[in-house]
């Protein structure tokens, strides 16, 4: 339990010092950018404290920030010099003078919970995973291996294809977006699945499978999937003709 108390106030701290670089900026769009970090922190602060206590298996940690660095150094990439996010604008635009300390709790202070819920497998199955070498292992080792796959070579595929001047207004139906439309979330979806099996694997708590639950839920149908499409479907036409042909979220063959 203490654990759990201690990776809270690193989020808190963590949250807090994002909401207040975001002031000057007027951007609250960061918050992306230390989405993947944060998970690295967490995952470290425990292995660093239960290592104290005997041996603990590195391979979490280390998943985790293989995942967290890529993903926060690809946001960086993309974001850094750009206009705050159209959510967040929208938000401060309705919200009005009081959104600073609005932002502090329906944006900062809120994925920070998220954050924490969603990272228990990794609180609490790294202190004790002593160095097991099992079916569990190996079989989350593969389910991360696939997400990471998907969501970093779908990423790249989307880099490439936005810096081209031609394809503005264009729709990706190509390479893995040929087979879903969004194969970064269903990396994403992969990846956490992964963190689960592998912190099941020394006899960690299946009830923690409410964090990929949570993930998933929030890829599919809350700010994955749903809500970038209501944008894809207004801003590129042929959008409509990609959704008849191309699974929205698992892979499969497209249609004909």
């Amino acid at each position: 339990m203490s654990l759990l108390l201690i990776n809270a106030g690193v989020i808190l701290g963590l949250m807090i010092l994002m909401w207040l670089i975001s002031l000057p900026l007027k951007d609250v769009s960061i918050i992306d950018l230390v989405w993947g970090l944060g998970f690295v922190l967490i995952a470290w602060t425990t292995y660093g404290i239960a290592i104290q206590n005997g041996k603990v298996c590195y391979l979490l940690p280390l998943l985790v920030t293989i995942w967290g660095v890529r993903l926060s150094g690809y946001l960086a990439l993309r974001n850094v010099g750009h206009e705050e996010d159209k959510r967040y604008a929208r938000m401060r635009e309705n919200v009005g003078p009081t959104f600073p300390l609005v932002s502090l709790f329906t944006v900062f202070l809120l994925q920070g919970v998220l954050m924490w819920i969603i990272s228990l497998p990794l609180q609490i199955g790294i202190p004790q995973n002593p160095g097991v070498v099992n079916a569990f292992t190996f079989a989350g080792s593969a389910v991360w291996l696939i997400g990471f796959f998907f969501e970093s070579v779908g990423d790249w595929q989307m880099a490439r294809f936005k810096s081209n001047p031609d394809n503005k207004g264009q729709v990706l139906n190509t390479g893995l977006w040929r087979y879903t439309r969004h194969p970064n979330y269903f990396g994403d979806f992969c990846v956490w699945w992964g963190f689960w099996i592998l912190s099941i694997s020394a006899g960690g708590p299946y009830w923690t499978v409410l964090s990929p639950i949570v993930m998933s839920i929030f890829l599919m149908y809350v700010s994955g999937v749903t809500l970038l499409e209501k944008d894809l479907k207004e801003s590129k036409p042929k959008y409509e003709e990609y959704i008849q042909r191309t699974n929205a979220f698992f892979p499969g063959l497209p249609q004909t």
